[in-house]
């Protein structure tokens, strides 16, 4: 069966999504939806930096809630206005269309997430007799579908601990690099990112399916982080770090099981290879570490890299694809807000061309 999909963004995660989606043999590209002007009408091909396709795009979400797709892949931007985002998808739900989404990412774990997200979209799953499903890289299957395919080989589990070490230096999205993590800001100015509550509301989806998973009961859900300055004047894509402002930061979601942390979301964040040394590392630009102490304890570690070999680029079209590789799983799923202890394993099935 071919799923008729709709792009909703054509972002940094978007744009690989629409090449994704016209790539895929069971997909087809049906609508594009973009939020700027100047790429109102195009073809999405174009947009995507491939051969046109004859699918121009629009600004009207009307224009796509009347083609009725199988699935909308709703990807645009949701950290900075997730309630507006929780309206769009809400609205094609009630329309009868399954989402798939990167964009609110508390959604990861539905159970966890804050109701003024998750009744919304329950109500319109019921309504509309679809599923939505909200994933990516990290939160996603970095840290809940790998650390799984693990734990169910294990006589004991004594605690895990998912990490992303990674160099933010090709990171092209500024709103994100410097707004929301604070790099290049001085150290005494909390960015939004480590205002209290907002790594656990955004990561703490993680810790809880996790748990859920092993069958556990958190105590509780903390935050610890720290940051180091930048010992010299760094140049990125986006911008200039000054000395002194804010070029690495580490911080942990810790969930507490009898009075200690036993299920840890980590991540260490640089604006380059210099930054830091002494924290953890991995091999060139970094990755992801799954972590599993018990009986038998594992390590394990890899890292992504796109075509043009960087590992940003990688990252994101695995985050792209981690959701659109799901859309037949998603479409064909009992109604209602979906995560990954209730999508079956998505195997790849018809990529290897």
């Amino acid at each position: 069966m071919v799923y008729r999909v709709a792009q909703w963004g054509t972002g940094n995660v978007g744009k690989l999504a629409v090449r994704g989606i016209l790539q895929h043999p069971d997909l087809e590209l049906v609508g594009l939806l973009v939020h700027s002007s100047d790429k109102a009408g195009k073809d999405a091909g174009e947009l995507a930096g491939v051969d046109p396709v004859g699918i121009a795009a629009t600004t009207d979400p009307a224009d796509i809630l009347s083609l009725r797709p199988d699935c909308v892949s709703y990807m645009a931007s949701g950290d900075l206005r997730p309630d507006e985002a929780v309206a769009d998808m809400s609205r094609v739900l009630e329309a009868g269309s399954n989402v798939v989404s990167t964009s609110v990412v508390p959604l990861v774990y539905p159970s966890s997430a804050p109701a003024r997200y998750s009744e919304p979209l329950a109500a319109a799953c019921k309504a509309g007799g679809v599923s939505c499903f909200t994933s990516g890289i990290d939160p996603g299957f970095a840290n809940d579908l790998v650390p799984f395919a693990f734990l169910g080989a294990y006589e004991r589990v004594d605690s895990v601990r998912v990490m992303e070490i990674l160099d933010y230096s090709t990171y092209l999205q500024a709103d994100v690099l410097f707004d929301i993590m604070g790099f290049g800001k001085p150290l005494d100015e909390l960015p939004l990112l480590l205002q209290p509550g907002i790594i656990g509301l955004a990561w703490g989806c993680t810790v809880s399916v996790l748990a859920a998973g092993l069958g556990t009961e958190l105590e509780d859900i903390r935050e610890v982080h720290e940051r180091v300055p930048a010992a010299r004047e760094y140049e990125t894509p986006l911008g200039t770090i000054a000395a002194g402002t804010t070029a690495g930061m580490r911080f942990e979601v810790q969930g507490i099981v009898g009075g200690e942390p036993r299920i840890v979301l980590e991540h260490v964040t640089r604006i380059n290879e210099e930054v830091a040394p002494e924290w953890p590392n991995l091999p060139g630009q970094g990755g992801y570490r799954v972590d599993i102490q018990g009986n038998p304890s594992l390590h394990c570690q890899f890292h992504f890299e796109g075509e043009d070999g960087d590992h940003n680029t990688g990252g994101l079209t695995a985050t792209a694809m981690r959701c659109l590789n799901a859309i037949p799983a998603v479409c064909d799923a009992e109604p209602g807000l979906l995560s990954v202890l209730d999508v079956p394993l998505v195997t790849g099935r018809g990529l290897l061309r």
